[in-house]
């Protein structure tokens, strides 16, 4: 018998695809996790039924929530995630040089753990070999509000406004994290679907823009996400994302990327009629 997972994304809309294997299944404290084995994209992550990762698509996500910030900030020393559990967000920040400490603050320690054995080509930076990366399995809030004027750059890899990650998208959170950047600190967070997510989205870049005076959306094109058309919020105390973007420096990163580029850089921040009026 042929197993098929199937995720809606509106009520009349999903996506769906044939699993061969269900390799993890098992419930923590604050979520469902599941990971399975597909035949198009290889294995894929869930948390209460939605997709996280899958091996064939996860660099694109990756990739953009890391490299812009990394590449408009000049010299990103200290930075921290938030979520991101699966490793992949650690793994691109690893690969500046100039950064010389990344720290994973991740709630679901299950998350980690799994990742670790079942999905290595993301986790690799996360296993305890790198020393230049820190573990702790906290509550974001709780951990940033003891890390005040600290990070150059932090990254919000969260899941959906729902279970444990709601608190990530109010404003009080982001004032949390506005006091734990340093003077010119930068914040990117994953924002959701323009398509499917509209009220989110307003909601959440007016709250950033309650307390940044930089605010900008970026789009990446992720298959298994809804729509295919992804965002990212780029809130900054200083650098412009465009403006103060060191196209060179990107150019000559020394190091491999397979979605972020320089010019994707730029054109990343052009976005569509329908999400720049949603958000303006």
């Amino acid at each position: 018998m042929e197993m098929w997972y199937t995720e809606k994304h509106s009520e009349n809309v999903g996506i769906t695809m044939k699993v061969t294997e269900t390799l993890f299944s098992g419930k923590s404290e604050f979520q469902q996790l599941d990971i399975v084995q597909t035949l198009e994209y290889g294995k894929m992550m869930l948390l209460d039924g939605l997709v996280m990762v899958t091996e064939r698509d996860e660099f694109v996500y990756h990739d953009m929530i890391a490299h812009p910030a990394l590449f408009t900030h000049p010299a990103p020393k200290n930075v921290l995630v938030i979520g991101g559990g699966d490793g992949g967000s650690i793994r691109e920040i690893m690969k500046h040089p100039g950064v010389e400490q990344a720290t994973l603050c991740e709630i679901d320690g299950l998350v980690i753990e799994k990742s670790i054995e079942l999905l290595p080509s993301m986790a690799c930076e996360i296993d305890g070999s790198n020393s230049r990366v820190k573990l702790h399995v906290d509550d974001g809030l709780a951990y940033i509000r003891d890390h005040q004027n600290e990070f150059d750059v932090i990254l919000v890899d969260s899941t959906d406004p729902i279970g444990p990650a709601v608190g990530l998208f109010e404003e009080d959170f982001y004032r949390l994290v506005h006091g734990a950047l340093k003077e010119d600190g930068i914040m990117v967070a994953q924002s959701e679907s323009p398509f499917y997510h509209a009220d989110i989205q307003k909601a959440m870049y007016g709250n950033l823009r309650n307390v940044f005076p930089i605010v900008e959306m970026y789009q990446a094109f992720i298959p298994t996400y809804p729509s295919g058309l992804w965002s990212f919020a780029f809130a900054s105390k200083k650098y412009h994302p465009v403006n103060d973007f060191d196209q060179q420096r990107a150019a000559n990163r020394g190091f491999h990327t397979r979605y972020y580029n320089e010019q994707l850089h730029l054109g990343a921040f052009m976005l569509p009629t329908f999400a720049r009026e949603n958000i303006a």
